[in-house]
């Protein structure tokens, strides 16, 4: 470690803002059929950047974390948000990523960030967020 950080990222440098930018633009642009779990080709390109930002940078970890919206069963949406991160997970892992770099967690309905009561918030409600650290 070649500088140290802020006690907020247990010692280790902050990441630069504009590699986070990447990552959320990348995850925004993650994308699944309807009830599915595969990852649907047009997310591959995104994705690629993520794996090119951690291949550019050996210290970073990277927690990936599937949400749903309301529609279906509690049980089927936990299971579903969880299968779409591990997908995520597999999908950079298959790039050469390594498997301890990466953490997945679904938390289906449970966090949503829009009203599930209009088919705009639900839309919003099924996510995939990525977040690095260093630590």
């Amino acid at each position: 470690m070649k500088e140290k950080g802020p006690a907020s990222e247990v010692g280790w440098p902050v990441i630069n803002e504009e590699v986070v930018k990447k990552i959320n633009c990348a995850a925004n642009n993650v994308f699944f059929a309807t009830g599915r779990f595969k990852l649907l080709p047009k997310s591959f390109k995104n994705l690629d950047v993520v794996v090119m930002i951690l291949n550019d940078n050996p210290t970073y970890k990277l927690n990936i974390i599937g949400h749903t919206d309301d529609v279906g069963k509690d049980d089927y949406n936990m299971t579903l948000s969880d299968n779409r991160a591990a997908s995520v997970k597999a999908y950079l892992v298959s790039k050469g990523i390594l498997e301890s770099r990466l953490t997945s967690t679904g938390y289906g309905e449970s966090r949503p960030i829009a009203d599930n009561k209009t088919v705009a918030g639900r839309a919003q409600n099924r996510r995939v967020e990525m977040t690095a650290h260093n630590y």
